[in-house]
């Protein structure tokens, strides 16, 4: 199991692949607050809603100073079928090893249809001008999650 983090932790860095294969680095953000959330897998239901969500409020969050990227285990081929069909506008990035994942507590054990698995739990860590963590949202619903992070962030 993977560690939380918590706010005023350094966010651990990362350089991952987009939905085009080009290479995405939290360090590319520095000046800018940026929202981190991660996802099981591309092209289901709920991170569908979630990732249309974001979408949806992508132009707002963006005036407040805010760039969003979507993480999950996805290969960039799927990630570009999910962002094609649904219309995204927000960065997707893959991570096949899983590293960014654990490094940020959003791998791990989790309950799914009341058994206990493992895999990616979802998470959405705000990541302030600096680097570092201002909130660390874990087990997070993907319907209703992007308001309720607006309405936490006073956006």
């Amino acid at each position: 199991m993977s560690e939380r983090l918590q706010p005023g932790d350094t966010a651990p860095a990362f350089t991952l692949p987009d939905a085009d294969g080009n290479e995405v680095s939290l360090a590319a953000h520095k000046g800018r607050k940026v929202i981190v959330y991660f996802y099981p897998a591309a092209l289901t239901p709920g991170c569908t809603k979630q990732a249309c969500d974001f979408t949806d409020n992508l132009d707002v969050l963006a005036s407040a100073g805010y760039d969003v990227i979507g993480v999950s285990p996805d290969k960039p081929e799927k990630l570009a079928k999910f962002r094609d069909k649904e219309s995204l506008k927000v960065t997707l990035v893959g991570d096949p090893s899983k590293e960014v994942l654990m490094a940020y507590g959003a791998f791990g054990e989790k309950k799914l249809y009341g058994k206990v698995v493992e895999g990616v739990i979802r998470s959405t860590i705000v990541v302030d001008e600096a680097g570092k963590v201002e909130h660390a949202f874990y087990n997070v619903k993907a319907t209703g999650h992007v308001a309720k992070i607006m309405r936490d962030l006073g956006v």
